[in-house]
Parts: C-alpha cells; sequence; structure tokens
C-alpha cells in the first residue's frame, strides 16, 4: 500500500477545503445583510460576524485534525462557542496527490504554526468592494513561510449570475502555486500596488521615490499579492511596519512558491517583486528605511 501522505501535504489539503468552507461563510454573512461591524481600536480596525464566524471555524477544524499544531487568528475570540455547522473535515485531494519535497518531509504537527487572518481587506467587505477580499491561511515552519492558502470569495462577482464564484490559490515551496492564471506584468512598466486605506507621508513619500508609472490602490494583503501573480502591478510596495505574519504568511509562501527568486523584506513594511527586486529596493529612500527600523 502507499506510503501516507506526509504531514504538510495533509495540513495543506485541509487547508484549502477549510478555506472553501470559509468562503461560504464571507458570503453567507453579506448576503444575510447584517454584517455586525465591532470596531476594534476606534481606528478603523473593523471586525466583523464573518471575521469572528470564519476564524472559528478555520482554526477548530485545523485543531481537531491536527491538535498539536499551533494555530494562531488575528482575532481575539474564544473557542468554546464552536458550533459543529462551523467544522470542515474535508481535504483537497489533488493536493494530497502531490510529493511533499524532501526538506519538509518528515516536519511533525509541533513544528509548524498556522497563521489565519479570517478575513483581509475588512474595511473593503463592509464597504462592498467585494474582490478585495481574501481568506488567507499560511504554514510557517522555522519562522519561515512555507506553504498558504488564499481563497478569494467573490472572484468573478462581477462576472454575471452564471459565473462561478470564488476561487482558492495554493502554493508549497518546492512544488508550486496552483489555482491562478498567472500573467507577467508589461516589461518595462513600474507598476506599484499599495495601501488604500492605510496611507501616510511615510508610505506616499516611498512610492513617489519609486518613481512609478502607475500606482494601484487596493485593500488587503493577499489581494495584492493576486495582482502581483496575475501581472497588474510590479511591485508591491507598503512603508510601514503595520504587517503581521497573518497579513504576509501565505502571501509570501505563494509568491516564494511561484518564483524562488522572489525577494521580500517583513519586519518593517513590505516589499515584493515578482522580478527587478533590486530596482526597486535601490529607490527606497534612507530617511524610510531609517524610521522603519523594528
Amino acid at each position: 500500500r502507499m506510503a501516507s501522505p506526509a504531514l504538510l501535504m495533509r495540513v495543506v489539503a485541509s487547508a484549502y477545503t477549510v478555506a472553501e468552507k470559509a468562503a461560504t461563510i464571507v458570503r453567507n454573512v453579506m448576503a444575510a445583510g447584517d454584517l455586525g461591524i465591532v470596531d476594534k481600536t476606534g481606528d478603523n480596525d473593523l471586525q466583523t460576524k464573518a471575521d469572528r464566524l470564519v476564524q472559528m471555524s478555520i482554526c477548530a477544524s485545523l485543531a481537531q485534525k491536527f491538535p498539536k499544531v499551533t494555530i494562531i487568528g488575528e482575532e481575539e475570540l474564544s473557542t468554546d462557542e464552536v458550533t459543529e455547522e462551523l467544522i470542515e473535515d474535508g481535504h483537497c485531494e489533488e493536493i494530497l496527490k502531490k510529493t511533499c519535497p524532501a526538506q519538509y518531509a518528515g516536519i511533525k504537527e509541533e513544528e509548524l504554526v498556522i497563521w489565519v487572518d479570517p478575513l483581509d481587506g475588512t474595511k473593503e467587505y463592509t464597504e462592498g468592494l467585494l474582490d478585495h477580499v481574501t481568506v488567507l491561511i499560511g504554514i510557517a515552519y522555522e519562522g519561515k513561510a512555507i506553504a498558504g492558502v488564499i481563497n478569494q470569495p467573490y472572484y468573478n462577482y462581477e462576472a454575471g449570475a452564471d459565473a462561478v464564484l470564488g476561487r482558492t490559490i495554493w502554493g508549497v515551496l518546492g512544488i508550486g502555486a496552483f489555482g491562478f492564471q498567472l500573467t507577467e506584468a508589461p516589461a518595462g512598466k513600474h507598476i506599484v500596488v499599495t495601501t488604500r486605506s492605510h496611507s501616510s507621508t511615510l508610505v506616499n513619500d516611498c512610492i513617489s521615490a519609486l518613481n512609478p508609472d502607475s500606482v494601484i490602490r487596493v485593500g488587503g494583503a493577499g489581494n495584492k499579492i493576486i495582482q502581483l501573480i496575475e501581472g497588474k502591478a510590479s511591485a508591491y510596495v507598503f512603508a510601514s511596519p503595520g504587517c503581521k505574519k497573518w497579513d504576509t504568511c501565505a502571501p509570501e509562501a505563494i509568491l516564494h512558491a511561484y518564483n524562488k527568486e522572489v525577494k521580500h523584506m517583513n519586519s518593517a513594511g513590505v516589499l515584493a517583486t515578482l522580478r527587478n527586486y533590486d530596482y526597486y529596493a535601490s529607490r527606497i529612500p534612507n530617511t524610510v528605511k531609517q524610521s522603519l527600523v523594528p
């Protein structure tokens, strides 16, 4: 008989299905019309019923299957109110068929950390900018993002009533990234994607220094990475220390799984590109770098 799939592949295969369940919850909350918005800090830091239900669903479902994995979600929630209908037990067969990269084949549960952003782009979600919204599940080993799942619950939502809504992108370092049509940004064009609602002088100074041909402002870290891999942007720049691991773990894994040349910075803001990293890095002003030293 065949050896059972490596733990990492089982975790990713489950995370895939768990993310699809999450997307259904996100769409159901929106369709029901009561978003249950709470302002967590009074600083436009919103949380909705979808954030809460999705996080409970993802964390409880994965914890049930992989009890020794550390799972960290963005929202502070108690787990004792998780109802049976929030639990997703399935997995994606397709992912289990892939061979786990040798360097990850021996990983044990207690060596993995899963970072969960139940609803990336909450503000956009509350404003009806539905294509900005993603569900992020990132998997880290020895402090490094090695696998990730990004679900876009409203992918295709403007394509008419018959269109299939939503999609799931996944990737594992050493295997690749799947679930999207890769397009390259136009060669020689510098198109920068950046924050929509967290702008600051620092963010804007940094962008002007890059001398971009155009700037796209969208919500959500997951959404920005999708702009990169689908060729709508050539660099993702966010000169601010506000990014957390639950924002960056899954997108970083997808980027690296797609292209191992990808470079990134995270401790103090984000610079991510598929190509020409040095062009962008060399143009970031020293004043910006100094003010971002962690």
